[in-house]
C-alpha cells in the first residue's frame, strides 16, 4: 500500500473542514439578509417610518449586491477568493457596528443597503462558488450543494438569534453582536481556506476526494471544455449555453423569490393562522438544506440538468399548491407547500452555478458566474416586486402567481434546452 493512500483519510477530513467552514461562513453572511425582516420591525417600532422606506433599504440591498457580484467575480479571477472572503468578513463587521448606529434614513440606506451588502458580496455566495469549483470538480454538485445548504442553516440559526437578541437587549446591540459573530468567525476562516485552497483548479486533490468517497467511475457532467483551455467571459456570452444559464438563473429567481416574499402575506389573508404561515420560513430553509445536499449529491450520478428541471418541477407544482390553500384551510398542506418550495428553489441555487462550470470552467469562471449570479439578483428584484404591483392593481395573487408559474416553466426549459446542445457537442 502506498504511503499516499494512507494518507487520504487526513485528506479528506481537511477536504471536509473546508466545506463545512464555507458553509457556515454562508449561512452567517445570509442569514444577516434574512435577518433583515425582523430587523424591520424593531426600527418601525423605534422611529415610526414608513414601511416603503424601510423595504425601499432592503431592496437597495439586493441591487446593490446583485450589481456587485459581477466584479466580485472579475476579482476572484485575478485574487484568491479566500482573501475576498476575509475581507468581505472585517467590512460586515465594521458595517454591522455602523448599522447600530442609525438614527435617520439615510443612515439605514448607506450603512445596511450599500455597506452591508457589498460585504456579503465579497464573503457570500459567489467567492464560495469559485473556491468550489477549483476544488471539487468531480463531485462539484455534491460540493455546491453542501455549501449552498449553509444558507438554509443560517435562515433557521440566525434569524431566530436576531430576534432573541432584539426581544433581549435591544436592536442595536443585535447589530453590534452579529457583527462581533461574523468578523470573529469569517477572518480567521477565509485565513484557513487560503492557506488550504490552490489558486487554481486542483486536478490531484479533485482526484483523492473521488478515492475518498470510494468513487472510480467519471461522473455524467464531464466539463466541455479543459481548465487549460480557459474560456474567457467575452467568448462565454457569444454563446447560447451561456445565456440559457443566465436565463435559467434570472427566471427561476423570479419564481421563487416571488413565493419567498409574498408567501406568508398570502396564507394570512387567506385564512391561516400568522404563526403557521410565519413558520412556513422555517420549513423551507430546512427542506432547502436537504434540497441541495441530495440534488447536489444526485446530479453527479445522473445529467446535471435532469435533476435541475425536476426540481425546477417542483417549484412550479408548489406554486399551483399554494394557490390552492387560499381556498383550503389545511396546516397539513401548507408544510407540505414549504418542502416543496425548500427542495424546488435548491435546483436554481445549487444546481445552475454547477451546469455553468460544466460548459465555462476554468480561469475566468468567476467572471463568467458573476454575470449569471447578477441575472439571479435581477430576478429575485423584479419578482417580488411585481406580485406587489399585480397584488396593488388587482386585489388578489392569481395573476402574479400564474406569471411566477411562467417564468419557472421557462427556467426549466432553458435548463433542458442547454442539455440538448451538450449532448451535440459531445456527439
Amino acid at each position: 500500500m502506498r504511503f499516499h493512500s494512507l494518507l487520504l483519510p487526513f485528506g479528506f477530513v481537511r477536504r471536509s473542514l473546508s466545506l463545512a467552514i464555507i458553509a457556515t461562513t454562508l449561512g452567517l453572511a445570509y442569514g444577516i439578509w434574512y435577518s433583515y425582516s425582523v430587523i424591520l420591525v424593531a426600527l418601525l417600532t423605534e422611529f415610526h417610518w414608513s414601511r416603503s422606506l424601510l423595504a425601499g433599504a432592503f431592496s437597495t440591498f439586493a441591487i446593490v449586491h446583485g450589481i456587485a457580484n459581477p466584479f466580485v467575480g472579475m476579482l476572484c479571477d485575478k485574487v484568491r477568493p479566500s482573501v475576498l472572503v476575509g475581507l468581505g468578513g472585517l467590512m460586515l463587521g465594521s458595517a454591522l457596528w455602523l448599522n447600530s448606529l442609525i438614527s435617520a434614513p439615510w443612515h439605514l440606506y448607506v450603512g445596511f443597503g450599500v455597506l452591508t451588502a457589498l460585504s456579503v458580496a465579497l464573503c457570500g455566495w459567489l467567492p464560495a462558488l469559485v473556491l468550489v469549483e477549483r476544488r471539487y470538480q468531480r463531485r462539484l454538485g455534491l460540493a455546491m450543494g453542501i455549501v449552498s445548504s449553509g444558507i438554509g442553516v443560517g435562515m433557521l440559526t440566525v434569524v431566530p438569534l436576531c430576534q432573541l437578541l432584539i426581544d433581549a437587549y435591544g436592536w442595536r446591540i443585535a447589530f453590534r453582536t452579529l457583527g462581533s459573530i461574523c468578523a470573529f468567525w469569517i477572518v480567521p476562516a477565509a485565513i484557513y481556506l487560503s492557506a488550504s485552497t490552490p489558486r487554481s483548479i486542483s486536478r490531484i486533490s479533485d482526484d483523492e476526494f473521488v478515492h475518498d468517497l470510494g468513487e472510480s467511475v467519471a461522473p455524467p457532467n464531464t466539463p466541455l471544455e479543459s481548465p487549460d483551455s480557459s474560456i474567457t467571459l467575452r467568448e462565454a456570452i457569444r454563446s447560447v449555453p451561456f445565456w440559457l444559464m443566465v436565463a435559467a438563473f434570472f427566471f427561476g429567481s423570479t419564481c421563487s423569490q416571488t413565493l419567498h416574499v409574498h408567501q406568508v402575506a398570502y396564507l394570512v389573508d387567506h385564512g391561516h393562522t400568522a404563526i403557521v404561515a410565519a413558520s412556513v420560513v422555517g420549513v423551507v430553509g430546512l427542506a432547502s438544506v436537504f434540497g441541495k445536499t441530495g440534488g447536489g449529491w444526485l446530479s453527479d450520478r445522473v445529467q446535471r440538468e435532469v435533476v435541475y428541471v425536476g426540481g425546477i418541477s417542483i417549484l412550479v407544482g408548489s406554486v399551483g399548491l399554494l394557490f390552492l390553500l387560499g381556498f383550503v384551510s389545511s396546516v397539513f398542506g401548507v408544510y407540505i407547500y414549504a418542502i416543496m418550495l425548500g427542495v424546488g428553489y435548491s435546483a436554481t441555487a445549487s444546481l445552475v452555478p454547477a451546469m455553468m462550470s460544466d460548459r465555462f470552467s476554468g480561469l475566468y469562471f468567476g467572471s463568467i458566474v458573476g454575470i449569471g449570479l447578477f441575472g439571479s439578483a435581477a430576478g429575485s428584484a423584479i419578482g417580488p416586486w411585481l406580485a406587489g404591483y399585480v397584488f396593488d392593481r388587482t386585489g388578489a395573487y392569481d395573476l402574479a402567481f400564474a406569471i411566477a408559474a411562467v417564468c419557472g416553466a421557462i427556467a426549466g426549459w432553458a435548463g433542458w434546452m442547454a442539455r440538448s446542445i451538450r449532448l451535440r457537442q459531445a456527439l
